[in-house]
């Protein structure tokens, strides 16, 4: 009994030390976006005096008479609501605009990527196709080296895709690393259920359609959950390929222009007293509404998430 307490008791140490960790780590990342939601709801006064934390803060303006008949202003910091930002913010038809084009742009992005990973995993399954192993080698060495981003934006001219919004779709519509998951997963699905279909008459593409999809809803999910995030926050090719076509750019692009003052908010009035604390919180507010859909997304696919990555991570 001896021998199982002090177990037990050591077990627990080393749970509450990784919790611990966990705990710090939790608090690295969700601090932050604290701190962004709270500066949405709080009032420009308190944002510029630096009084908002992880609460939102409204200032209040008190008239202090002294016993000689002097008035003078006293200032406090009560929490409280303000939602002058996000009504700036939905408000703007721009980023509105902005918000539902990247809506529609992932949901194309991630349809396109999970259809051209599953038909490039697929066929690599196959021992019998000529040449797989010297195709396989082909993709993964674009894993490992590319041209850059110079000869890139040449190949994007020359092929008309400049300013184009197809070039937010097709150069990245598959990732190899994703495609090897994908096909890690398909190869541990039994043989056997190809061969029965195949005596049955199936072609190879009936076979995907019936039998291998339907067996991979936890790693679709997955893989399009991680491509769906990765369109949804991507904003290096809107900035190098997109500089002439503003109206196609996605949201994280207009957070960009936003935070770095090139595309101003029309409700703000840079003239006013408050415009500097006015702006931040602008800007905090429209951070946490590009947010929201996403989040809204992810907690629905977490639970295909682990399940899809253990999967397709082992071969069977």
């Amino acid at each position: 009994m001896t021998t199982k307490r002090k177990k037990l008791k050591r077990a627990t140490v080393g749970d509450w030390i990784i919790v611990a960790i966990m705990l710090a780590i939790i608090a690295l990342c969700v601090l932050p976006v604290i701190t962004v939601v709270a500066s949405s709801f709080s009032d420009p006064g308190a944002i510029v005096r630096q009084r908002v934390s992880f609460l939102p803060r409204q200032e209040v303006i008190h008239e202090v008479v002294s016993a000689s008949g002097e008035i003078t202003t006293d200032r406090t910091f009560p929490i409280g609501l303000q939602f002058d930002a996000y009504a700036d913010i939905l408000g703007n038809s721009n980023f509105m605009r902005s918000l539902a084009w990247t809506v529609v742009l992932t949901l194309i992005s991630t349809t396109v990527s999970l259809i051209m990973t599953v038909l490039c995993a697929y066929p690599l399954t196959y021992e019998n196709l000529k040449g797989r192993k010297i195709i396989t080698i082909l993709i993964l060495f674009t894993m490992f080296f590319n041209a850059g981003a110079i000869p890139t934006y040449v190949l994007y001219r020359d092929l008309g895709l400049l300013d184009n919004p197809a070039v937010l779709v097709l150069p990245g519509m598959i990732s190899v690393f994703l495609m090897i998951i994908m096909r890690k997963f398909f190869m541990g699905i039994p043989d056997s259920l190809r061969e029965s279909a195949e005596m049955d008459g199936a072609s190879p593409f009936r076979v995907l359609v019936q039998i291998y999809i339907p067996l991979s809803t936890p790693v679709l999910a997955a893989l399009g959950l991680m491509y769906a995030v990765g369109r949804w926050n991507g904003m290096s090719d809107a900035l190098w390929f997109m500089r002439g076509a503003p109206e196609w750019h996605p949201i994280q692009m207009v957070l960009f222009n936003i935070l770095q003052g090139v595309t101003p908010i029309d409700p703000l009035d840079p003239g006013q007293a408050a415009a500097a604390g006015h702006t931040e919180a602008v800007q905090a507010a429209a951070i946490v509404v590009a947010m929201v859909p996403i989040l809204c997304v992810y907690p629905r696919l977490q639970k295909y998430f682990v399940q899809g990555m253990t999967l397709g991570a082992v071969k069977g």
